[in-house]
């Protein structure tokens, strides 16, 4: 906690959403490049030979090293020693070095082979991964330190908001992008787009120097040791978020990577437009996770909040995978409906976690946090990928040969169902244990 030695620059409304601006913008291309290829996959089935497990192992790469090298730990750690300033800086140039890696797998595809070519834009978006998740903890943490006891809520819904719209605009707009140049072109786009994400990292850096000479750290309260790690993992409260996180993500974000490639097979969608159905996701969000995050700050009801949105999600799943249901229209219904539940989980979820855990702590919450969520975005992508292969024997060969063939997804589409049972399951526990403990889930954020 801070203690506030004048008026500081959090006290002022305008300078505090500014900071928030900045921060989002380098967040907003981190999404867009983590979506870049999702769109994508019939294209780079057809121009790079891609198989699904191709696909599926370079879209899971995102949290190889944030799993298996705990690296995300690493960020958390140093994110909560170091700070902000330092964390911001080094995660940005992080995402750069893995987004070039990336495109250069993609682009020299011909000429380094389809196996050369799939493990190198793997491994940049392995790298890619590290950076833009430890941005993602850094930025949480920024909003704590200039929004806790204000409009917190409301502050990370704008924050998730205009990092949905890099979604968006990935799902949209690459396919164009790709059709108008080649299946690089995008790609190369994301990297640009990131150099300038490090731009406004550093042009943040200079107001959060500013707010620091301004407050100092409350001597009464102990700072982060590395010891602390074991009161957040033996926090019960903690890991229902942590579990839920992975799970209702593990439904949503492979949704992107996967449902324009449903759109195409299973409702007859041409492959320049895959993405415009699945972008309303992302594209709901930037309005209804604001107002879901205000509706938290001003009324309360978070664990309520999640429990719904884990619930829409189920239905949504049901309605996708029922097999024979081929109507466009009823597709767009559905995924509306995803974005509604995308918008009411994480507007409650993200500003639940201070009251669980303290702030001198968060920084290494949240690194856990995402740690464990990405153990869904790794794993989920690549099971997906297999079990759509398993189940279709044949026709990515077939695809590539330029034969007019489907992939029947009613298998693979079981998996996110059992993700949405499982989340409602741990958003009802998460709930229970609010009443037990007393985070204050369900109170409003705005301390009056």
């Amino acid at each position: 906690m801070v203690a506030e030695i004048q008026e500081t620059l959090r006290e002022s409304k305008a300078m505090r959403w500014m900071a928030l601006l900045i921060v989002s913008f380098t967040m907003m291309f981190g999404y867009f490049f983590t979506e870049v290829i999702s769109p994508l996959k019939p294209m780079l089935e057809a121009q790079l030979g891609w198989d699904s497990t191709a696909y599926g192992t370079v879209t899971s790469a995102y949290g190889w090293f944030n799993v298996f090298l705990l690296m995300l730990i690493f960020g958390g750690l140093v994110l909560d020693k170091m700070g902000i300033r330092f964390t911001a800086i080094g995660s940005a140039l992080v995402m750069v070095v893995g987004a070039l890696l990336k495109y250069c797998g993609i682009a020299y595809a011909t000429s380094l082979g389809i196996r050369s070519s799939m493990w190198m834009a793997a491994v940049g978006f392995a790298i890619f991964g590290v950076g833009v998740e430890t941005a993602g903890i850094t930025v949480s943490k920024v909003i704590v330190k200039w929004f806790k006891g204000k409009e917190i809520a409301l502050a990370m819904g704008l924050q998730v908001a205009l990092a949905r719209l890099g979604s968006f605009g990935a799902l949209a707009f690459c396919p164009y992008i790709a059709k108008a140049f080649n299946v690089a072109a995008p790609v190369l786009l994301g990297v640009v787009l990131l150099c300038i994400g490090l731009i406004t990292f550093i042009i943040y850096n200079f107001m959060d120097r500013k707010l620091d000479h301004q407050i100092e750290l409350d001597l009464e309260e102990e700072p982060f040791r590395v010891r602390d790690i074991g009161k957040i993992i033996t926090n019960r409260g903690f890991w229902y978020i942590a579990l839920l996180c992975v799970l209702f993500y593990s439904a949503v974000f492979p949704f992107y990577k996967y449902g324009p490639d449903l759109m195409v097979n299973k409702f007859g969608i041409s492959e320049e437009h895959a993405g415009l159905i699945p972008s309303l996701v992302p594209f709901g969000t930037l309005f209804l996770t604001p107002l879901f995050g205000g509706i938290y700050d001003h009324i309360g009801k978070g664990a309520s909040i999640m429990i719904l949105g884990s619930l829409m999600l189920l239905v949504v799943h049901v309605i996708l995978w029922v097999p024979g249901l081929t109507s466009v229209a009823l597709a767009v219904v559905m995924v509306i409906i995803l974005g509604i539940a995308f918008s009411l989980v994480p507007s409650a979820m993200w500003p639940s976690v201070p009251k669980i855990i303290p702030e001198q702590r968060l920084g290494t919450a949240y690194a856990v946090i995402f740690w464990v969520q990405n153990w869904g975005l790794m794993g989920i992508p690549f099971l997906l990928g297999v079990v759509l292969d398993k189940t279709n024997p044949g026709v990515a060969a077939a695809k590539y040969a330029g034969e007019n063939v489907k992939y029947q997804y009613a298998t693979t589409w079981l998996i996110f169902i059992a993700c949405s049972v499982l989340a409602i399951i741990l958003a009802f526990m998460l709930k229970a244990e609010d009443k037990k403990k007393n985070y204050g889930l369900e109170r409003p954020n705005i301390v009056k």
